[in-house]
């Protein structure tokens, strides 16, 4: 059983850092769920970037129909993408 001292702090038995590849000077990511204390390792940038693409990959196989932007029915949106294009393309004139 880990104590928690005066300061909130921890001390993860050496089993449970060595099962889940915590080394000091890993971050962790500590957040409650369900009532419960929970503590894992922040992942690896290139996991992320991998989880990223799948997810990418997989949206864009399951999207069946797109609107061209330039036929986007939605005023308000319209308004800003010209901004954002007026914007952009001052800034390359510069």
């Amino acid at each position: 059983m880990t104590t928690v001292d005066s300061k909130g702090r921890i001390v993860l038995p050496k089993e449970v850092r060595e099962r889940l590849g915590i080394a000091p000077g890993t971050e962790v990511d500590v957040r409650e769920e369900n009532g419960k204390v929970v503590v894992e390792p922040e992942d690896d940038p290139e996991q992320v970037i991998e989880r990223m693409e799948q997810l990418v990959a997989e949206a864009a196989t399951e999207q069946t129909e797109t609107t061209p932007i330039e036929q986007e029915t939605d005023p308000i949106a319209r308004k800003h993408r010209e901004a954002v294009r007026n914007g952009a393309e001052r800034d390359s004139d510069e």
